[in-house]
């Protein structure tokens, strides 16, 4: 009897634990929680009636200008939030980070500021970078202002040369209504610290036009704040370069240069298209297979905090990075403070010079504010929880993107585990299996041409998966024989250029609690007397594990060695049978480096070097890159490498891995119209090793139990309804597309 009370108290007592960690958690989720639009116009306002700031409108044509480039929520420091997550104290107050651009002094700079507290902000101060290195001007994200400004500068250039454009393309620029052309911009934009040069490729304003460029490539110089003064220094024409437009137009007409003249441009056959063409035997009378929620939602979202299968976590959607995660937990115990994506690049080859100059560092173009709109039934079922997102970025307000980020569970069509047990005697002694459904939050970023479909992917096993899908359209340039050394030829005059992907992400564990250790789990061949036939050997491998106590031992090199298990645990806890309680990251990559160490733009971009380092937690190493990195990489306001120089212990401490995967391309003819998802998803898992007693996916209804009982019939065991609901919405499919202001 005694017994029976002391297990019923010990039940009470885990269960109230079990329900103020959760009510902690959801309690602190809004730490976490993007601004919103209430908040960023508070905050807008706020900084106009600072006088001292001389701001005026971003939109204002000038780029002699004092103006906002970005504001975004100023995340609380680890100590301070996790008071809150973890006694239920009081929240810190929120605040915004805020980026200015003053460039309407003697010294243009960019300089950050922390306002608060929200939603009535009444003071700022200076945010720096660790070493308090200052952000030079000219590495600032380009604005729609200066875009314009070009656009006027390439209409000028163009008005000497669009009888060659027309000649040679059957297209002009400018002052055109149909058959015009368009340009990307390439970065970085210089070769150098303090340079503001881009080199600008004219591509034909059709339908994917990132896919056909012309031959005319210019470099133009728009370093100074007067945008009359800006000139072009260089011309490529046709794998050929000249000085100036003045250059090529005289020698053109003269006769001394290679001539180019495009096939005659066929509307009806535009490669580029999303237009079906082609033969497949596919009906098209009836839809595909669709996924369902027979019995209705089993997760739940409340604002920014997220339950499902055990998982709860708050996330965020940073506009200058993307998609994070917060306070990820299982079943109540914290597995990682935070897990957030840093940087996405993509570093290309050519022969052409815009082809040569990219070195595209994502960040730089305010990646999370690409998030545009996901299409229900295409970019994320239709029994989704969709939600609208809003950012403050190069605008006077904020900007409300619709239906951005989408939340949904879903089946993997794969048994999270099953056995058929055989008795030998042509049946069975039972079946066991259990569906694997997971439940995903998504966004996307387009960014130019690319599209990233970002994942993060929860299953009922406590496993973790981090995805990143590339899509969109290749970046290429005009085809040259040489080119064929770094691409292939997709179309008549058309190079798909090779280029790597790299992300970067953040993950922030707390196995068990704050203070963990790394060690690596390699295997070691031993060769012993076989123990019951003395006279020969046994051959087999044998764990070999690996303590890394220092931050560089735990700094692995590309191209070197990498070991199969990297292991992260609490050296203070156990699990039942005596492990350390544990978690290990899993790569699904085939990554390697872009550029030599130290060369030029590579320091921009040190982290990486490494696939995997580790890191002991500090709250000013909050990013491993910079929305300055693209067009400032020679000389980074954030350094990765700085992280790891100083060689702090890492036993026992408050640990960060920073995490690269990413895959080569080499496009294809099968890139046109669009390279495909299916084999350029790449990612990581993190994967319990020992954390638990058990699989705690145990815990599950959805499994299934087969048995023959004694008449040799099916018995089924079974905790799910046995009728299946409703079927899939017959809502129409709706899709709006745009985004404004609000």
């Amino acid at each position: 009897m005694w017994f029976s009370w002391m297990l019923l108290l010990a039940s009470l007592a885990t269960s109230t634990a079990s329900s103020k960690t959760r009510e902690w958690a959801h309690h602190g989720a809004v730490m976490f929680a993007d601004l919103t639009p209430q908040e960023m116009n508070a905050v807008r306002d706020y900084l106009y009636s600072c006088s001292e700031l001389g701001l005026t409108s971003a939109r204002d044509k000038s780029l002699k200008k004092n103006s906002i480039l970005l504001m975004e929520l100023h995340v609380p420091r680890k100590h301070e939030a996790l008071r809150a997550l973890d006694r239920g104290q009081a929240r810190p107050s929120r605040k915004a980070r805020v980026v200015v651009q003053f460039g309407n002094q003697a010294m243009p700079n960019v300089t950050e500021y922390v306002v608060g507290p929200l939603p009535f902000p009444s003071s700022y101060q200076v945010k720096t970078f660790k070493g308090d290195r200052p952000i030079r001007f000219e590495s600032r994200p380009i604005s729609t202002v200066e875009y314009e400004h070009l656009n006027k500068v390439l209409e000028k250039v163009a008005a000497k040369a669009n009888k060659i454009l027309q000649e040679s393309t059957g297209f002009t620029y400018g002052n055109c209504t149909n058959r015009c052309l368009t340009f990307s911009d390439i970065a970085p934009r210089g070769l150098a610290p303090g340079e503001r040069r881009t080199w600008i490729m004219l591509q034909k304003f059709v339908e994917g036009y990132f896919i056909h460029p012309v031959g005319l490539e210019v470099l133009v110089n728009h370093k100074d704040l007067d945008h009359e003064k800006w000139t072009v220094e260089k011309v490529w024409y046709n794998g050929q370069y000249f000085d100036s437009m003045e250059e090529l137009v005289e020698k053109y007409e003269k006769g001394p240069i290679n001539k180019l003249k495009l096939p005659e441009h066929d509307e009806e056959d535009l490669f580029s298209t999303y237009i079906p063409r082609g033969h497949m035997n596919t009906r098209t009378n009836i839809h595909g297979a669709k996924l369902v929620e027979p019995q209705g939602r089993r997760f739940q979202v409340d604002g920014n905090f997220v339950e499902y299968a055990g998982w709860s976590f708050a996330y965020r959607v940073r506009s200058s990075a993307g998609l994070q995660i917060f306070d990820l937990r299982f079943n109540g115990e914290r597995i990682a403070y935070e897990i957030a994506l840093q940087e996405a690049i993509a570093f290309y080859s050519g022969d052409t010079p815009a082809a040569m100059q990219t070195k595209y560092i994502d960040a730089g173009w305010a990646m999370g504010t690409s998030d545009y709109e996901l299409s229900p039934g295409i970019d994320c079922p239709e029994i989704a929880h969709f939600v609208d997102l809003y950012h403050y970025y190069d605008t006077d307000k904020p900007v409300r993107y619709r239906n951005a980020l989408c939340i949904f569970e879903m089946t993997t069509a794969l048994p999270l585990r099953r056995h058929y047990n055989n008795n030998f005697k042509g049946g069975y002694n039972f079946y066991g299996g259990l569906e694997n459904h997971v439940l995903v939050i998504r966004t996307t970023s387009t960014v130019y041409n690319y599209d990233y479909i970002w994942d993060f992917v929860f299953y009922q096993n406590g496993v973790m998966e981090s995805r990143v899908s590339a899509t969109g359209y290749i970046h290429a340039t005009f085809f040259t024989e040489n080119g064929l050394n770094y691409g292939t030829r997709v179309y008549n005059y058309v190079l798909g250029n090779l280029h790597t992907h790299l992300i970067h992400y953040k993950v922030d564990l707390d196995i068990a609690g704050r203070d963990n250790s790394f060690e690596t789990i390699d295997l070691k061949y031993v060769n012993f007397t076989n123990p019951w036939s003395p006279g020969n050997s046994i051959v087999q491998s044998k764990l070999h594990r690996t303590q890394h106590e220092t931050e560089r031992s735990a700094a692995f090199r590309f191209g070197k060695k990498f070991p199969k298990y990297l292991h992260f645990y609490n050296p203070n806890q156990n699990n039942n049978w005596g492990h350390k309680k544990g978690y290990r990251i899993q790569y699904n990559s085939h990554a390697n480096s872009v550029l030599p160490r130290g060369w030029r733009e590579e320091n921009g971009i040190s982290w990486s070097r490494y696939p995997l380092a580790v890191t002991r937690h500090k709250d000013n190493e909050v990013t491993s890159s910079s929305i300055y990195t693209q067009n400032g990489p020679w000389e980074p306001v954030v350094s990765f490498e700085e992280f790891i120089r100083n060689n702090e212990n890492i036993v026992n401490q408050d640990l960060v891995a920073w995490v690269t995967v990413g895959f080569l391309h080499i496009p294809h003819s099968e890139d046109i119209p669009n390279t495909a998802t299916p084999g350029n998803a790449v990612g990581f898992f993190l994967r319990p090793f020992n954390f638990f007693d058990e699989d705690p996916s145990l815990a599950s209804r959805s499994t299934v139990i087969v048995r023959p009982d004694e008449k040799g019939q099916p018995k089924v065991q079974r905790w799910t309804p046995e009728v299946v609901g409703h079927c899939v919405s017959d809502k129409p499919f709706f899709y709006n597309g745009t985004y404004a202001g609000v």
